[in-house]
Parts: structure tokens; C-alpha cells; sequence
């Protein structure tokens, strides 16, 4: 039915392994010759038509094989003579019937029985049939037929015609379908079919619709396409079909695949050849009279799309070697290919050369892998030729290799590193060691072209930098532009595999060159010679004659070099993390930080050194004017902070990842900080130092400027975010993992430490502020102590001096209010008045010295209380300083006529009274009371009292006294009785003395109880001791004094002169009244009067 045997019968009863011997042998005696006599004989008798034959004449063809073999006119005119004596080739007509659609219904049911009829016109008796395809209207039967073709080419035409089958049944049988009729078109023909049946008893099948195809319109490389279906009768299409035709001719297929071969690689060297198309830029396209040869050879041969496919595939990778041709060529080729490989539909022979074409071609893939770099990344045809290598790797990769091909040989890959297991190496294990020994090749390439200049070691440092920087720069181009094409097509990680061989070799080859750098680092050293460390040079403790630190340059070229290249590790391997986010631990440069443990100390001292410099140079050219009109601070405090933050900056860049590591840095780097605002402060003082000096001719004095004040804020607020800034240099975090990797105690114990010094620090900066405004107010002391001299002289005779005073405090307070914040301006008046106070003592002391009236003293006090009154502020209490308020006291004691000094004495010694808890003198009980203007007094008796006599006994009486002496003049001195030899008296008496509304209401009044030992023989009394009641324990009430609580006194008397009262009493030497009251308390004190009970 199919035609197919001629083939067959041709060689039938020839043993294969007779036939594939005589097969070899055809093929290895193949000359060109014959070649280009088969060629010339294909083009004579072309076949197929509207293609590339069509376009192309056939003496152009001739010309261009002539031209493509490079042969001579006489050897082609003789060859072409051949061809044309020779008889017509036989040549075959295949045709596959895929399927229908839309066919028109002939069945009651609206269905047909669909089968396919094809024959040639010029033999229309041999008809070939598809299989009925039943009930359906697209039908699908992929179904082949070979038609022989006449020498008539192309003149002939294939004939096809669709019908639809009508079984042989009876009237009966068709009646059983009356429930299948669809529509009235349908009953129609159902009731036409059983007329038929019943009247002549026929069955023939009804034609639905036919198509005619010329033979010459069918290209030579065959075709597929859809055909109308008509039918003279109706004018509607009746349906399609498809068919898929090809012209094929009976010729060993070894022997046509052989021919093909050799053909195509013949006319492909001469359109490389003539075309001078660049390296790997051809894709396929010949020109069109080789185009058409080859059409024509492949169709006349009966090579199939797969045949034809692999030959191209072995020619072009043979020929890529030395003319590169496009990758896209072989990936389509590939695609083609793959499905007729993988289904086993490639006999053994062509496996194999498909395979020795893929070992061709596979070296120039992986070399353009390896050399990748040498190509511009980025460049649209770079990445599509990239992605075009790796398809085809893909593509193969998915293929089984045969076991007995050695895909990479040694000679081609010299740089392949066998297996552990020496099992052969897949595709993708290539692909990772072509892309490892790129990187390689390029690292040796970088160091290479990249040598150190000299050996000095900041040379061989920036020598690294470079080197990493250009390995990066590599790493950043695969991860921008080739990475993700890898992972598509190939799923492979090109940069974290690059990553992974550089990584290594940047260790291997940094490592030592960093420990020993590190080793050999100079510590700082001051030009001077001095060894100390950075951050305690320059001035911090005010007077270091060295002022700013000098250093010598080379430490630092070579720190800082060595911290460039601290960061450009760091950049790498932070490329590295994010290339392998799960087990960068593993890599070889992770712990890079531990190799720059000894630098990290000098980089630190560094920071601290260029901080102290720039603070130095900010204190320098700030003009003391504040930065804007909101705040209250200058530049150079700004700037200071600004440098602090530098250094957080630099901590931050460092980003060292060890805890303790960390720990220990982050104390050193507070230090230094907490240091630096030292220095600060020293500078600023130093600074301000000269400013405020005013002279004219009658005087020089100190004012307070804007520029103190500025200085004072600048320190201040340089501190103020001291405890900010060391947060923000991530202490608490560190501190939380040190709880973490070690113990919650230690990181507590580490954490106080740092505190403590924070804290030191702080105070350390509040002291300088609090030196600095003690300097400014020390410079006003002196104005100050002028005034108040001038004041108290002449306080009352119509001196201004006063007025100055408060004036010059006045203003300069008033210049520290605006431009001192409330806590500096609140101290700065706690230390005016603090040296105020030492000023006054001091005056004081000079003064009592030259026996000053009490006028003088009076009048300083005053004038202490005008400032006082002044400047006091607001809820505040003025005589904070012990000094001032001793001063003041002395002042008010000084200041006091004798009569009130002589009170003042007695109320001195009440209060030593009030302190007594254990009389040693023995206790007096009273009871008094207040009754209008009348005090009544009951005097109760006496315990303990001291002997007097010889007999150890005592003879007591009781005078009462009230003072002061001045107020009380003419009131009376109650006396009790007598006790006699007796130390427990009894005395039961009670006074009543009358006073006058204005004693009645005196101040500070006391009753003065004096208890005397009465001499029976003596000129006067011996005194025993004395007890005070102040008028303030004295109850104003009308009840009976009985109900009144007894009141125990301690007896007391003076046993010394040194209270301030005594002493400036002493003080007037000249004042009679004064020498007689110290006279009588001298005789009270102390002396062998008294007689031991024991």
C-alpha cells in the first residue's frame, strides 16, 4: 500500500554485516570527484518547487559548486557531460495525512465517517487509503504513504479526497438510527439513504471534498501545510486537511549522510571564505544557490530533518574549531536534536558522531567560560553569547554520554583535575572547574600585571588594596551581569564559586602580610621624645608643657594604610556573605578581623591623635560667637562633638565582630573620648584666659564677656553629650552579647566599669566648668573687696560706693544670665557667694586686726545684706556656703554695740546650755509662767550641787535676773533663802515681777538664775553655777502655776573665752563696760574652790 519496498528488494538475501562492509567501503573511497558528479547530477535533475530552486538558475547553482569545489572548467565540463548521460534519478513521494478539521457532515447524526484517498494524477489507478476515522468532523490519523513519482515532474499533481464511509446495512438497520437524526436537514438524509437502500440496494461511500496539489509546488525540503477541501457542486469549503510532504530518493542512507556531510563542510569553508563573516557571528544563513544544493541533496538523498539536523551538527562543530562559528547555531541545533537522541531514534553510528562533534565543540564552550573576563561585561552580544554556551551545555548535559567516550581528554583539558573516585567528570563538574581555573588564571593574571613598587611595607599594603579591589571588581561584574544567567540556565553559582577561589588566595596571600605589619608597628611618639600614648598628650592636665601632640608621620601613613585595607577586607567578605548568606562562615577570610588585632590599638591612638589635633585647631580659629541666634554654644563646640563623631564613625567602619574584642576597644575608645573633652576644656580655658581685662586711669578691673560665657557652654555642652554619644557607640549591645557569650555577672561587671569611667569623666569636665567660673569670679573679687572696703567706711555719708558695687555685679551678672544656662548661672553665683565669703572672712580678719569701730563691721554687714537682698534667687536660700555664713555671723557679732554683745554672750551660753544631756554642776528646778504682763516664778530647789565648803557641803541661795541688763534696768533681782550645809536644797519659794508691756514683749529675754554659796566670813559669795530660761519656755498662761510642768536646769558656768561674742569683746581693748563684764566671767570660770565628795 505505502510503495516502500524497492529498498528492500534491492538488497533482500545480502547479509547486514556483508552490507555495512560494502557501505564503508563506498564511503571511504568517495572522491570528490564523484562527490561533485552526484552534486552536478542533483542540480540537472532538480526537484520540488517555490523554494530556493525556484529563485536560484540553475547555471547559477552550477557556477557557485563549480566555484565552491574549486574546480577547473575543463574537469567540470567533463563531469557535467557525466551527469547528464545519466539516466533520471527514481524519486519518491512521501506523504504523511496528519489530520482534518472542519469537515461538512454527511450522517443523519451531523457526523461524518471520514477517510483520506491520495494518488498521482499521471497514476490514478495506484490509490493509497487511510484508516475511517468514525462519528468526527476532525479526524487525526498521522498516517505515511510513498507514492513513486513519474519523470514527469513537473507536471504531475497529487490528488486527495476526503470521504465519508457508508457501511453495507439494511433498510432495517438504518431505520434503528431515527433516534441519532439531528435536525430536519438530518432527517432528510436519513429518509434519502433508506430510499437508496431499499430501491437498488447499494452502499457507496459519499465524497466530501477533494484538493489538487502540483507536484512543482512542493520545495525541494518538503513542507507541511493545511489544503481546502472543495467539491464541484458546492461553493463552501468543505473542511481542511493537513499533509506533510517531501521528495526522497532510494539511496544508501549511510552513503547520503556521508555525501551530505562532506557537502556541507565544502560549501560552508566557502561562505565562511567569501564572505569574511567575524568569529562567532555566522548562524546558518548561506547564501541562496547553497542553500538551494544543499536542499536539493538532502532531498534527492532521502535524508530525513533528523539526518540533515546531525549533519550539520557534526560539520559545524568540527568546523568551529578554527572558524567560530554562532553558539545560537549549535543551541538550535541541540534543540532539535535532543528529542530524536533521547527517544533512541538515532541509530549507533550517527550517536557516535553526534557525540565526537559535542567533544569538538565543548573545549571552545568552556574555554569562553575561562576567558569570560576578557570579554565587556555588560555588552548585550556578550551576554547573549554567554547564554548561548551555557544552553548548550544544558543541553548536552541532559544527554547520556556513551560510556566508552572520553568526552575531555587530557590533551584538550590540561588544566581538568581528575576525581577523587576517578569516576569520569560530568558536564557541570567541568563547568565548576573551568569556572574556578578562570578565576585562577585571573588572580595570577592581576598579581602579575600589578607588581608592589618597592618592599616598604606601606607599598605592600596599598599593593593588597589594589589587588582586592581588582578581584572585587571581578566579583561585582559576575554578580551584576553574569550570575544570574548561570543560575537560569545552568542552576550553577558562578560568583559564589569565583568568591570561593578568591577568597582563599586573598587570605593566603594577606594573612602574613598583615600579622607581621601589625608586629612591627611603632607605637606613637612625640617629637620631643616622648613615649606616651596619644590621647594623654597635649595638655589634658592643664600645664603639660607640650601643648598639642607632635608626631612623627610615618606611624601614621601606615596605620591608616593598614586600616584601608581592614575595610576593603571587610567589603569583601561582606560580598562574600551576601554570595553565601548560610556558611560564610566556613571561608577562609571570615575571621580576617583577627589578623589586625595588634594594628587596631595604633588605628585607636590614631583617632585619638587626629581628634586632639582638630580640637586643638577648632579651639584655635573659633571666633567665641554663638552659631545661631537659638543656642548657646560656638563653633568649636560643635566641631569637637563633630570630631567625637568621626570616631564613632571609624568605630562603626570597623564594625569588629569578636565581643571582647569589642569590649576592650569600646573602653579604649571612651577613654579616649572622655579624654578629649578634657583636653577640651583645658583649651578653652586657656582660650578665654586674657579676655575681660578692662583699664583706665583710675582703676582695672575684670568684666565678665560673652566670650566666658561661650566657653562655659562649650564645655558644658560638650559634655552633656558625652552619655548620648557612648550609646550610640553601641555599649548596651555590646553588652547584652557579652551576657549572652559569657556570664550575665561579668557583663555587669564590665558594664560598671564603663560606667565608672563615663562617670569619672563627667565629673571630671563639671569640675573644669566649675574651675573656669572660679577663675572668672576670682578675677571679680578684687573689684569686689574695693568696693565693699569703700562701703563700709562710708556706707552712710552719702558715698556711692555701694552703688558701684551693686552696679559692677549687676552687670556682670546680668552678662552671665543671658548667656549661661540656668544650672551654670545657678553655680556661678553659688561661688560668688562661696569666695564672696572667703573675701569677707578674710576682711574680717584683717580689720579685727587694726581694732576697727564696730561702725565699720556694721556697715559691711549691711552692705552684705543690700547684695544679698540684690541678688537673691528665687526660692533659694543665699548662705549656702559655710564660709559665708560664718562670715556673716562674724560680721553681725562685730557689728554690735558692747550691751548687745553682752546678750549675745549670755545667749551663746543658753545654748551650751541646751546641748547639756549630763550636768556635771548639779540641776535647778523652776516653774514659771507668763500672767499678762507679770512673770511669776517658783524656784523649787536643787540637786547635785558642788561643794563649796571644807566640809564638802554647800550653804546655796538662788538670785534671779532678767536680760538684758539695759531692758530690765529697774525691775527687781528676787534672792531666796538660804540653805545652809546642804546639796540637795529645798527652797519652795515663789516670785512675782511685774513688767511693762514693752519688756514683756523683748526679744531673745532670758531669766539669768545664779546659784552662790553664802561666806559667813568672806567679803563676797562664792559663785556655783548659773541656769537660763528663755522667755520663749516661759508659758503665757492663767492657769496655776502647781498645774505647770517642773522644768529642770543644768547648772552650768564658762570653762573657756574662746566663743566668737568673748572674742569680740576682747576685741575692745578701749571699752570699760566690756573689760568689766570679761573681768567677772574670767572669776566664774573653773578654780579649787570646789571640794571632791570623795
Amino acid at each position: 500500500m505505502n510503495g516502500m519496498g524497492t529498498l528492500r528488494t534491492r538488497f533482500r538475501g545480502i547479509k547486514k554485516e556483508l552490507l555495512d562492509r560494502q557501505t564503508s567501503m563506498r564511503i571511504q573511497s568517495m572522491t570528490v570527484d564523484e562527490l561533485y558528479l552526484e552534486v552536478l547530477y542533483e542540480i540537472l535533475h532538480n526537484v520540488g518547487g517555490c523554494d530556493m530552486g525556484c529563485e536560484v538558475g540553475q547555471q547559477t547553482m552550477l557556477s557557485y559548486v563549480q566555484e565552491a569545489f574549486k574546480i577547473a572548467n575543463d574537469k567540470h565540463t567533463e563531469l557535467l557531460t557525466k551527469a547528464e548521460a545519466k539516466e533520471p534519478p527514481e524519486l519518491m513521494l512521501n506523504v504523511e495525512v496528519v489530520e482534518a478539521k472542519d469537515l461538512v457532515s454527511k450522517d443523519p447524526n451531523g457526523l461524518s465517517d471520514p477517510f483520506v484517498t491520495i494518488y498521482l494524477m499521471s497514476n490514478s489507478s495506484h490509490r493509497y487509503n487511510t484508516s475511517v476515522k468514525s462519528g468526527t468532523l476532525n479526524p487525526s490519523w498521522e498516517e505515511h504513504f510513498s507514492l513513486p513519482m513519474s519523470s514527469n515532474l513537473h507536471e504531475d499533481s497529487l490528488i486527495l479526497e476526503v470521504w465519508d464511509f457508508d457501511p453495507a446495512e439494511t433498510v432495517k438497520e438504518k431505520l434503528t438510527k431515527i433516534l441519532e437524526v439531528k435536525g430536519a436537514k438530518g432527517l432528510g438524509k436519513l429518509m434519502k439513504e433508506i430510499a437508496i437502500t431499499a430501491s437498488t440496494g447499494k452502499h457507496d461511500n459519499e465524497l466530501i471534498g477533494t484538493s489538487n496539489i502540483p507536484l512543482k509546488s512542493i520545495p525541494a525540503s518538503g513542507m507541511t501545510m493545511w489544503f481546502n477541501l472543495s467539491k464541484k457542486s458546492k461553493l463552501r469549503r468543505q473542511g481542511v486537511v493537513k499533509l506533510r510532504l517531501n521528495f526522497s530518493a532510494e539511496k544508501n542512507s549511510q552513503v547520503a549522510a556521508q555525501e551530505h556531510r562532506h557537502l556541507l563542510r565544502i560549501l560552508l569553508l566557502h561562505e565562511l571564505e567569501t564572505s569574511k563573516v567575524a568569529p562567532y557571528w555566522w548562524c546558518g544563513n548561506f547564501s541562496a544557490p547553497a542553500e538551494a544544493i544543499l536542499t536539493q541533496h538532502a532531498a534527492q538523498s532521502g535524508l530525513s530533518q533528523t539526518d540533515n539536523w546531525l549533519a550539520q551538527w557534526t560539520v559545524y562543530c568540527a568546523v568551529t574549531t578554527n572558524h567560530p562559528l554562532s553558539f545560537a547555531l549549535f543551541n538550535q541545533l541541540l534543540e532539535k536534536v535532543t528529542k530524536p537522541l533521547q527517544a533512541g531514534l538515532v541509530n549507533e553510528e550517527d550517536v557516535k558522531l553526534f557525540w565526537d562533534g559535542a567533544k569538538k565543540l565543548l573545549p571552545t564552550c568552556y574555554s569562553h567560560i575561562r576567558k569570560l573576563r576578557k570579554k565587556t561585561a555588560g555588552d548585550k552580544t556578550v551576554m547573549k553569547t554567554l547564554r548561548e554556551v551555557l544552553k548548550v551545555l544544558y543541553r548536552l548535559s541532559v544527554l547520556d554520554v556513551p560510556e566508552s567516550l572520553d568526552l575531555f581528554p587530557v590533551n584538550l583539558y590540561g588544566w581538568l583535575r581528575d576525581t577523587d573516585d576517578g569516576t569520569k567528570l560530568s558536564i557541570h563538574e567541568v563547568l565548576h572547574q573551568a569556572a574556578v581555573q578562570g578565576a585562577s588564571d585571573w588572580f595570577v593574571h592581576i598579581l602579575d600585571n600589578n607588581e608592589c613598587k618597592d618592599r616598604t611595607e606601606d607599598s605592600r599594603l596599598q599593593h593588597l588594596i589594589r589587588v582586592i579591589q581588582l578581584v572585587r571588581s571581578d566579583l561585582q561584574r559576575a554578580v551584576e551581569y553574569f550570575d544570574r544567567v548561570f543560575i537560569e540556565v545552568m542552576s550553577f553559582p558562578y560568583s559564589k564559586i569565583l568568591y570561593g577561589v578568591y577568597e582563599n588566595k586573598i587570605a593566603s596571600l594577606v594573612e602574613p602580610e598583615v600579622i607581621q605589619v601589625c608586629k612591627s608597628l611603632k607605637r606613637l611618639q612625640y617629637n620631643e621624645g616622648s613615649t606616651n600614648s596619644v590621647h594623654l598628650a597635649g595638655g589634658l592636665n592643664g600645664d603639660s608643657p607640650l601643648g598639642a601632640p607632635r608626631v612623627s608621620n610615618e606611624p601614621l601613613t601606615m596605620g591608616t594604610t593598614l586600616f584601608e585595607l581592614y575595610l576593603t577586607l571587610q567589603r569583601f567578605l561582606a560580598l562574600g556573605q551576601g554570595l553565601n548568606e548560610t556558611d560564610w562562615n566556613s571561608y577562609s577570610i571570615s575571621k580576617f578581623h583577627s589578623w589586625f588585632y595588634g594594628g587596631v590599638a595604633q588605628w585607636l591612638d590614631i583617632a585619638a591623635f587626629k581628634a586632639l589635633s582638630r580640637i586643638e585647631k577648632a579651639v584655635e580659629i573659633d571666633n567665641l560667637v554663638p552659631v545661631d541666634t537659638n543656642v548657646k554654644y560656638s563653633s568649636s563646640g560643635v566641631d569637637t562633638l563633630a570630631i567625637f563623631y568621626q570616631i564613632k564613625i571609624f568605630w562603626q567602619q570597623l564594625a569588629w565582630p569578636d565581643v571582647e574584642g569589642c569590649y576592650a576597644f569600646v573602653a579604649k575608645i571612651i577613654d579616649d573620648i572622655c579624654r578629649c573633652c578634657v583636653f577640651y576644656s583645658d583649651k578653652m580655658c586657656s582660650r578665654v584666659e586674657t579676655e575681660g581685662r578692662v583699664s583706665t586711669v583710675l582703676e582695672e578691673r575684670f568684666e565678665v564677656t560673652t566670650q566666658w560665657c561661650l566657653a562655659i557652654n562649650n564645655i558644658d555642652y560638650v559634655r552633656q553629650s558625652l552619655r548620648p554619644f557612648v550609646h550610640e557607640l553601641g555599649m548596651d549591645d555590646i553588652i547584652n552579647t557579652m551576657c549572652e557569650a559569657r556570664s550575665p555577672l561579668e557583663a555587669q561587671r564590665c558594664k560598671e566599669t564603663l560606667q565608672n569611667v563615663i562617670e569619672n569623666a563627667i565629673d571630671t569636665v563639671k569640675n573644669k566648668i566649675v574651675e573656669l567660673l572660679e577663675i572668672m569670679v576670682k578675677k571679680m573679687m578684687p573689684s569686689i573687696t574695693r568696693f565693699l572696703i569703700e562701703g563700709a567706711e562710708l556706707l552712710h555719708q552719702n558715698c556711692s560706693s555701694m552703688d558701684r558695687v551693686l552696679r559692677y555685679l549687676e552687670a556682670n551678672l546680668d552678662t552671665l544670665y543671658q548667656h549661661l544656662n540656668n544650672e551654670n548661672f545657678s553655680r556661678t553665683l553659688d561661688i560668688v557667694w562661696e569666695q564672696l565669703g572667703e573675701v569677707l572672712y578674710e576682711l574680717v580678719q584683717a580689720n579685727l586686726e587694726k581694732r576697727r569701730p564696730p561702725s565699720f563691721f556694721s556697715n559691711l554687714h549691711e552692705c552684705l545684706k543690700i547684695m544679698v537682698r540684690s541678688f537673691r534667687q528665687d526660692n533659694k536660700e543665699v548662705y549656702t556656703s559655710e564660709t559665708l555664713k560664718r562670715v556673716e555671723y562674724l560680721l553681725k557679732i562685730h557689728g554690735m554695740e558692747t550691751r548687745e554683745l553682752i546678750h549675745q554672750y549670755h545667749l551663746e551660753r543658753w545654748q551650751e546650755q541646751q546641748a547639756i544631756t549630763e550636768p556635771k554642776m548639779g540641776i535647778l528646778t523652776v516653774r514659771a509662767q507668763f500672767i499678762e504682763d507679770n512673770l511669776k516664778i517658783e524656784i523649787m530647789n536643787a540637786r547635785n550641787l558642788m561643794p563649796t565648803d571644807s566640809n564638802g557641803l554647800c550653804d546655796s541661795y538662788v538670785r534671779v535676773a532678767l536680760l538684758p541688763e539695759d531692758t530690765f534696768a529697774n525691775v527687781t533681782k528676787p534672792k531666796t533663802q538660804t540653805h545652809s550645809k546642804n546639796l540637795f536644797p529645798l527652797y519652795d519659794e515663789m516670785f512675782l515681777i511685774p513688767l511693762s508691756p514693752e519688756q514683756r514683749r523683748t526679744t531673745d529675754g532670758l531669766l539669768h538664775m545664779v546659784v552662790k554659796d553664802k561666806d559667813m566670813f568672806s567679803m563676797s559669795n562664792a559663785f556655783v553655777g548659773e541656769a537660763y530660761l528663755h522667755f520663749g519656755e516661759v508659758p503665757d498662761t492663767p492657769a496655776p502655776i502647781s498645774s505647770l510642768p517642773q522644768q529642770h536646769l543644768p547648772l552650768t558656768r564658762p570653762d573657756n573665752i574662746d566663743g566668737d561674742a568673748i572674742k569680740a569683746l576682747e576685741s575692745r581693748q578701749g571699752d570699760k563696760q566690756a573689760r568689766e563684764f570679761l573681768k567677772k566671767q574670767r572669776q566664774k570660770m573653773p578654780s579649787k574652790q570646789f571640794f571632791s565628795l570623795g
